[in-house]
């Protein structure tokens, strides 16, 4: 039912208006970008794929029991769950997949350090982005499809756009706290000495917030990897393909394994990732 007294806000139509010529007028940056970034995706899936499945397993199993300091228990896991998605024949999946959460994590990361730097050397940079930043966080994933198909249509790289947006945000927030914690003493002999901002930075806010910026990105590749059920609706392969396609055909242990195997790679990226965030902290 219409409002006769408050005419409707045209939102909807100054989003599509926005859109559409955002979606013009930088075509020039659009085309390049997801042509290099599909040929580094495909690169990279195709590079995983060339590996045998029985040595990458058993190099992923080696890399886990030296980073979790020699203990055998994620690395057996590694053995085993590895051993399971490759029985399952999904293997080709997984590397898709892990090819993915790999570049959209990169991208995240390469992203968010500097902004969360310079959102941790300036309150008003603060005050702007922490609102953005809840926004992005709050909105739901399957929105951030739309604007991804308008700008790169159909495939991986739409998905590693929308992945990014919804995973940048916590590398930017702990990067940010991470700085802001360091103690002040440190950050007053610092200056006693006579060094320069960015070797303040270098040497002694990033390496005192390494902790904490490594929180803040193992939140990001979990986020990443959250997506890439989202993002197989709009064309991106891997694990998540194989869930929706069992949710299209009602297939339960389709999906059942999927999502088992889907399970099994957030587990071993999560340790993975916290056992080298204790290293860093040690």
């Amino acid at each position: 039912m219409s409002n006769t007294l408050l005419p409707m806000i045209p939102v909807k139509t100054w989003v599509d208006n926005s859109v559409e010529w955002i979606t013009d007028t930088f075509e020039f940056v659009f085309d390049p970008v997801k042509n290099n970034l599909d040929s580094f995706i495909e690169f990279l899936s195709e590079t995983l794929q060339m590996i045998n499945p029985w040595v990458f397993i058993a190099v992923i199993a080696i890399v886990a029991f030296f980073v979790t300091g020699k203990r055998i228990g994620l690395a057996a896991f590694s053995i085993v769950g590895l051993w399971f998605i490759l029985n399952q024949e999904m293997w080709e999946q997984l590397m898709d997949t892990f090819s993915l959460v790999i570049t959209a994590s990169l991208i995240s990361v390469i992203v968010g350090v500097p902004f969360g730097i310079w959102m941790a050397k300036s309150n008003i940079v603060q005050a702007i982005l922490t609102p953005i930043l809840d926004f992005m966080q709050t909105m739901p994933a399957f929105v951030y499809l739309i604007p991804a198909v308008a700008f790169f249509g159909i495939g991986m790289v739409p998905g590693v756009f929308a992945s990014v947006i919804f995973a940048v945000p916590p590398t930017v927030r702990f990067t940010n706290l991470g700085i802001r914690q360091v103690s002040t003493e440190l950050i007053e002999a610092a200056d006693a000495f006579g060094t320069t901002g960015l070797q303040k930075l270098f040497k002694v806010q990033l390496p005192m917030a390494k902790k904490t910026i490594m929180a803040g990105i193992n939140q990001t590749v979990m986020l990443a990897l959250s997506m890439v059920v989202i993002a197989s609706m709009i064309g991106a392969e891997g694990l998540g393909k194989e869930v929706i396609t069992a949710l299209q055909r009602n297939d339960v242990g389709l999906g059942f394994v999927a999502g088992v195997s889907i399970v099994i790679l957030a587990i071993v990226i999560d340790r993975f990732t916290q056992s080298l965030n204790s290293q860093k902290g040690e």
